[in-house]
């Protein structure tokens, strides 16, 4: 049995007595380690993002629906100043409004909470003064 010289290692690829052949085999090792070090972290990667994405959809599932009517409160949060559409844009992301049923909101037109210009609730739901 013939015994086969080891692979060349870094520190020997300026050894004259190594053969072009040994080199080529040596950075090719090398090649495949660094190719397979790249694949082991895009591979990181790709699993992080499909954990974060499948997160995302498990709390879109989880989330409430938006009301479908808000109680716009002033700055003594028991005066109501306004009754909207849930989906307003004037006061999205205001902090001022409570999300309330539609008989909640009718009451409140009926007892002169005025209605949104922009969202116009009265005539979503059917409210004649």
């Amino acid at each position: 049995m013939s015994q086969r010289s080891p692979a060349p290692r870094i520190e020997h690829v300026n050894d004259p007595s190594l053969s072009r052949l040994e080199l080529l085999h040596f950075a090719r090792r090398v090649v495949v380690q660094q190719a397979t070090a790249a694949l082991a972290q895009l591979d990181r990667w790709i699993a992080e993002e499909q954990r974060r994405e499948e997160e995302r959809r498990r709390a879109e599932q989880m989330r409430p629906p938006p009301p479908g009517w808000l109680i716009e409160r002033g700055r003594n949060k028991s005066n109501p100043v306004a009754v909207h559409v849930g989906d307003c844009w004037t006061v999205a992301g205001s902090g001022r409004c409570t999300g309330v049923p539609r008989d909640q909101a009718l009451d409140a037109l009926r007892r002169q909470v005025p209605a949104c210009t922009h969202c116009r609730p009265d005539t979503r739901l059917g409210f004649l003064e």
